[in-house]
């Protein structure tokens, strides 16, 4: 009976976390994030560091920049070639991009010999920075979003795309500059699926606008830009884009 008691309380919550999701989506609500209320468009750039990152980290993100007609710029810094299946993983982003409502000739894959996939593949701080800094010289870019120090995973190389933004924050940028990090959250609360938005919504709260909480307003993109990603999609990847609450909500915090 105890057991019945916890499932139904389960599908209850996780109902309701969704039901919210979908309230969300269907009011258009906006966000202070980056000035969304209609009257300032953007150029953002997603640094990540591996093909899938963005579909499994950053897409409500992506989804709210793009709903609002922001101009989102795709910066991946490897094709992934870890287990050899860098060309492949390649095309993969930009089918996967295309899903995500982000035009082609605005995603950039990067194959550099010293930025390559892998653990204990350490990546150059300063080398990173010049790309980012070519990167947001050629496309009048005025907002970054990246990593944070753990790097959701604690991959090395997603911890390595962070300090190189750091590094080029080093330098000195316009005051009208944003630059934003994707909050990691301890393993309970990245597997709690759409529960988490209650969470994230209250950590947000009294931050005065140095940290953001964009909902998913469209998780089956999610879903189905994951999927494009077909050389990754086996059963466990599965299982985290359904229960890990990076698909349903994205906590962005000011880089300063």
């Amino acid at each position: 009976m105890a057991w019945l008691l916890v499932i139904t309380a389960f599908v209850v919550i996780w109902v309701a976390s969704l039901c919210k999701i979908l309230h969300i989506s269907v009011s258009s609500s906006r966000s202070a994030f980056l000035n969304s209320d209609g009257t300032q468009k953007r150029n953002v750039l997603l640094v990540v560091a591996h093909p899938d990152d963005e579909s499994m980290f950053f897409s409500p993100t992506i989804n709210f920049l793009t709903s609002r007609g922001h101009n989102l710029h795709i910066l991946c810094m490897s094709i992934g070639n870890a287990d050899e299946m860098g060309t492949i993983r390649r095309e993969e982003l930009y089918k996967a991009s295309t899903i995500l409502k982000v035009p082609l000739n605005q995603v950039k894959i990067l194959d550099h010999p010293d930025l390559q996939d892998g653990f204990g593949k350490v990546w150059n701080h300063k080398l990173l920075a010049k790309i980012i800094e070519q990167e947001i010289s050629s496309h009048g870019i005025d907002s970054i979003i990246t990593f944070d120090s753990y790097g959701v995973s604690g991959h090395c190389n997603h911890r390595d795309v962070h300090y190189g933004v750091q590094s080029f924050l080093l330098n000195k940028v316009p005051q009208s500059f944003e630059a934003w990090e994707l909050v990691s959250t301890n393993i309970l609360r990245k597997y709690s699926g759409p529960f988490d938005i209650w969470l994230s919504m209250l950590s947000k709260e009294n931050t005065s606008g140095m940290m953001h909480c964009l909902l998913n307003e469209c998780p089956q993109k999610s879903f189905l830009a994951m999927a494009q990603h077909s050389s990754q999609w086996v059963w466990f990847r599965k299982l985290f884009v359904t229960f890990s609450s990076y698909t349903y909500v994205n906590t962005l915090k000011r880089i300063n």
